[in-house]
């Protein structure tokens, strides 16, 4: 009985919660507020993430709430951007293995109440609270790692990219024309959003360094805003193009054997434990007998 009264009064302060948020909403900020008497013209995003289904749809109440708390950040927007998903179902996804996880101890619970075996109140609410905790946060966690991954290919591809506008301008190619013909080169999803960021660029009239430095921002690479900026000087101030891409080029490769090396080191030092595992259960197992002999003994 303790779990079912607890499942109603979970129920009832989620329900009056969601009252509560839907009759007094959030105040906002005087930033926003600010930003309606005085728009500015916004860049239209570069990379633009899948809406979602009938999931999103289903769970826009649980959606909504959680955009009045502020979710997602502005980290987890970009880490969002890169790894090609909405936000709508990212919170989406995060309210319903929260939910999940909140009932699903209480369910077994309830399970094993009418079987005659209950457990404790606290064991199923702590389990409760813990897994709807785990599961409000998993979704941030593999978004992040994945964001990681595509950031490391993304560079990874980005020196390829310089190696080949390198090759290029050699041949006596323009900056523009470098720029399209390298993008078209090159294939995989890395060359699709450079390809992208250069066709809006030409369909827009305005300069491709300004649309790759945008992508950048957008992707929280770095490395693509530094190329912008090295184009939009070589445009304007006509600096030395062909060296700064060279030792862009360059840096990246270092960068990306030393990840490499520091990579293969970390898996080494992980494989070293298995077999100090083995190691020590061996001479136990060795050793094991005699300290049983010599107890006994005793």
């Amino acid at each position: 009985m303790t779990a079912t009264f607890a499942v109603l009064g979970m129920g009832a302060g989620l329900g009056l919660w969601s009252l509560l948020v839907w009759l007094r909403p959030p105040s906002p900020r005087l930033s926003d507020l600010m930003a309606r008497l005085h728009p500015e013209p916004q860049q239209q995003p570069l990379l633009l993430p899948p809406t979602g289904g009938w999931a999103v749809r289903v769970s826009a109440p649980f959606t909504a709430a959680l955009r009045a708390l502020g979710l997602p950040h502005q980290e987890s927007e970009k880490d969002l951007a890169i790894t090609g998903r909405s936000a709508d179902a990212h919170l989406a996804e995060k309210a319903a293995l929260a939910l999940v996880g909140l009932l699903l101890p209480l369910a077994v619970d309830l399970v094993l109440v009418t079987g005659g075996r209950a457990l404790p109140w606290p064991v199923p609410a702590s389990l409760a609270l813990a897994l709807a905790v785990g599961g409000f946060l998993l979704p941030d966690l593999t978004v992040r790692a994945q964001a990681l991954r595509r950031r490391e290919a993304f560079r990874h591809a980005l020196s390829a990219y310089l190696n080949l506008i390198h090759i290029l301008l050699a041949g006596g190619s323009g900056i523009d024309a470098a720029l399209h013909d390298a993008a078209q080169t090159g294939h995989g999803w890395a060359f699709q959003q450079l390809r992208r960021a250069l066709n809006t660029a030409r369909l827009s009239r305005s300069s491709p360094w300004t649309t790759l430095r945008q992508l950048g921002e957008e992707l929280d690479v770095t490395e693509l805003t530094e190329l912008a900026a090295a184009l939009s000087l070589a445009s304007t101030e006509g600096s030395k193009i062909r060296a700064s891409l060279a030792a862009k080029a360059a840096a990246l490769r270092s960068r990306d054997g030393a990840a490499a090396e520091g990579q293969a080191n970390a898996a080494t030092e992980r494989m070293a434990l298995p077999g100090m595992l083995m190691a020590f259960g061996f001479v136990l197992f060795v050793f094991y007998p005699a300290l049983t002999q010599i107890t006994a003994s005793l």
